[in-house]
């Protein structure tokens, strides 16, 4: 029976990923792994200024450049439900297209993309923190996706730039967050939905996705190094 079930071939999402039914496991791990977060911001003292993304401190606490990615301000709810609820929404669109793996390194590889612009644009003394650069990459992924819907695009074309504006004249918004997770995220997008089918999609795209993560890393990497020294 087992060498049957391997014979048998496997459904495949839109863009190559495992179908799966049912719901949207991965999309609902990151919004209880954010709320597990944001429960231990308000338990466990001084968690919050452990896990915040600091410029200056990245260097010698580099897990920063990823905890910060689910955090979320203690000043008001809104702050994580508004987040939560674009997670929701982008990953019930796009995990079933794109696979859990590929769906959540997407995920992933946005949200450090968000930290690097903050490294990158943001003042190395400014603490940062939430999931605005990793859901503006599924923003942006969603326009990758959904690139021939002119009428989905029409709509979130209009999100986006309301988003973009409350991103430059709303205080406390890290736009810096914000583009470095958009551009990430449209790039690893189009890793995965530009690849013609064939045979060697899969490994295509996560070669293209490996050598993403890897330049922004080495990217995030070199930035932290160049912070520290005027701080030491």
């Amino acid at each position: 029976m087992r060498a049957a079930n391997k014979a048998i071939p496997q459904a495949k999402t839109q863009y190559g990923g495992t179908a799966r039914a049912g719901a949207p496991v991965i999309t609902y791990g990151i919004i209880g792994l954010n709320a597990l977060m944001y429960l231990l911001q308000w338990i466990v003292p001084n968690f919050t200024q452990q896990i915040v993304l600091v410029g200056t401190l990245a260097y010698w606490e580099p897990w920063r450049i990823l905890t910060s990615a689910f955090a979320h301000s203690q000043g008001s709810l809104l702050h994580i439900a508004m987040n939560m609820y674009g997670v929701y929404i982008c990953g019930t669109l796009l995990e079933p297209r794109l696979g859990r793996l590929r769906f959540i390194w997407l995920y992933l590889v946005s949200a450090l993309g968000g930290s690097l612009g903050v490294m990158l644009l943001s003042d190395p003394l400014s603490a940062t923190l939430g999931a605005s650069g990793a859901l503006s990459g599924l923003f942006l992924a969603l326009f990758v996706v959904f690139r021939t819907n002119r009428s989905a695009l029409r709509q979130m074309g209009i999100v986006l730039a309301l988003n973009a504006i409350m991103g430059f004249v709303v205080p406390g918004i890290s736009w810096q967050g914000h583009l470095g997770g958009a551009v990430v995220g449209a790039v690893a997008a189009a890793a995965i939905t530009l690849i013609p089918k064939g045979p060697k999609r899969s490994t295509v795209q996560f070669v293209l996705l490996g050598i993403l993560s890897a330049l922004v890393i080495g990217i995030l990497s070199i930035s932290a190094f160049a912070i520290r020294w005027p701080y030491l």
